[in-house]
């Protein structure tokens, strides 16, 4: 089956998803974390993009993105990736490839899935049995959000700024919103739409997007379409 065109639209927000190699570790030690954070600091300031949300696992990364421009995505993952892999190998004494073949993306509905999307990351750790509650995972964007710790990696998002005028009071309905659970139709609905490359949203935004991109923005309906018949009965 050919791959689907990337979505490139400027401004519009992204869920991505890189994976390590056979489900492989990309990162071993603190120190992997911290400079794959400076790596990734440095590509979007140069490649014009704003990371909202992320999460660095064991061995994958979430981020939620929005290019200022069409190949700022993509630009930034080509970078971070040769610039890290260096890094890594040379630590690790290791060769070849380090990522699993191309990055997985969808665009979000910023007014329905931003805060749900970003939600969604930073819950990964929980998700994962690794921690409690995201507060306690020290490589995501949650203690950010939550509790006003700075993190140069981070750019609000309109949406997370809407939450209040403070940052006390931002922070406080953004912790509000994990006391309830992401329902798991939801959760598959953000896989789905990530790993396969569609959009995420309502009908109106699926519509929009797909004249905007230029390809479709959902699956086609399951099943042949019905026959029409001619005539009279």
């Amino acid at each position: 089956m050919a791959r689907l065109p990337r979505y490139n639209l400027p401004g519009q927000p992204q869920h991505v998803i890189l994976r390590g190699n056979n489900r492989s570790n990309i990162f071993v030690s603190d120190a992997d974390y911290r400079y794959y954070k400076a790596c990734l600091k440095d590509a979007v300031e140069r490649h014009g993009c704003a990371i909202h949300a992320y999460v660095l696992m064991a061995n994958h990364v979430h981020l939620l993105v929005t290019p200022e421009r069409e190949d700022g995505i993509g630009k930034v993952i080509q970078s971070v990736g040769r610039r890290y892999v260096q890094y890594f190998n040379y630590l690790q004494k290791r060769t070849g490839t380090l990522w699993e073949g191309r990055y997985k993306s969808t665009l979000i509905d910023s007014e329905k899935y931003l805060l749900t999307c970003s939600r969604y990351i930073e819950l990964n750790p929980v998700r994962a049995q690794m921690v409690a509650h995201p507060r306690q995972y020290p490589w995501s964007s949650y203690r950010s959000h939550a509790e006003g710790k700075e993190d140069n990696l981070v750019t609000d998002h309109a949406r997370y700024l809407a939450l209040g005028k403070k940052s006390e009071t931002r922070q406080l309905a953004y912790r509000a919103l994990f006391k309830a659970h992401i329902d798991e139709r939801t959760l598959q609905d953000i896989r789905n739409a990530t790993n396969k490359g569609w959009a995420l949203g309502n009908a109106r935004f699926l519509e929009e997007i797909t004249a905007a991109a230029n390809r479709r923005a959902m699956p086609l309906p399951k099943g042949r379409p019905k026959q029409q018949i001619s005539g009279a009965i």
